[in-house]
């Protein structure tokens, strides 16, 4: 029998590049100040895409810290190299190409990290937890592991733009569809429970945005890349067609110049320790 794979809806092409690096700008902040590190802390950050939240977490770890960034695409670690490159912090992370659904790591550093985290991971995966277990087992005993990730049904937009609605239903549908799961945000908490971690925290980083928001445009940016991004997918699932598709991201752009647009989302945030024995 053939082995699961992960598989990304997004893609990993240059357009989806430039998405994920304003999507960083959006949520870093967030993540960096629920992670609270201390300085010193050795970290495995699995599915790192571009690298821009591991070396965030590098700078918060300093001095003495140590990160790990682990990604399956060569394309993603490519342009994280050079974007560290670019940013004077080449030295800063040590990124590896890596599957987290069969994690490999030295013999030396399992059970070493500190830490070891994963955003926007277990969503894409069709095993979460197999994830998780390797997690577990890569921090020593007492540490920590750190889940971000989305529950896709929480978006809310007020108004709610004409037609994106059942757009946004079959984006979830084609999560199902490729084996994810679109929800797997609220069942972080568990997956801690089931790989053998002792859950301490449940929480979330804010997500969403309001006209008048110096970032609100960006954030209308990235839901429209999220969408175009997936468009194939979307459409795989039968549930809207092309015209309607499109109208659907029409309104959504249109919303977005509203003075009374609003929209409530957030990642999921849980936190267990492996047991000290």
């Amino acid at each position: 029998m053939a082995e699961p794979h992960s598989h990304y809806v997004h893609g990993t092409d240059p357009d989806e590049q430039r998405r994920l690096s304003r999507l960083n700008d959006l949520l870093n902040r967030g993540s960096i100040r629920e992670l609270d590190l201390k300085g010193g802390e050795a970290i495995l950050d699995l599915g790192c895409g571009l690298g821009q939240l591991s070396r965030a977490m590098a700078r918060a770890a300093a001095p003495g810290g140590r990160v790990v960034g682990i990604d399956r695409s060569e394309e993603q670690l490519t342009e994280a190299r050079r974007q560290a490159g670019e940013a004077g912090e080449g030295g800063l992370a040590e990124f590896r190409c890596g599957d987290v659904l069969a994690l490999e790591l030295p013999e030396r550093e399992w059970g070493s990290y500190d830490i070891a985290h994963a955003r926007f991971v277990l969503e894409h995966v069709p095993d979460p937890l197999a994830v998780v277990r390797s997690m577990v087992k890569a921090v020593k005993p007492g540490g920590r592991i750190v889940l971000e990730d989305e529950d896709h049904e929480i978006l809310r937009l007020r108004p709610e733009p004409e037609g994106l609605r059942p757009v946004w239903e079959a984006y979830i549908e084609s999560y199902r569809l490729a084996g994810n799961d679109p929800q797997v945000g609220n069942r972080l908490v568990e997956l801690l429970h089931l790989a053998g971690a002792e859950p301490c925290r449940n929480a979330c980083v804010w997500f969403g945005s309001a006209a008048g928001d110096p970032l609100f445009g960006a954030w209308v940016t990235n839901l429209i890349g999220v969408l175009s991004g997936a468009r194939a997918g979307v459409l795989a699932t039968g549930r809207v067609d092309a015209a309607r598709f499109d109208a659907a991201l029409e309104a959504l752009r249109a919303w977005g110049h509203r003075s009374d647009a609003a929209s409530w989302y957030f990642m999921a945030w849980a936190e267990g320790r492996r047991p000290l024995r």
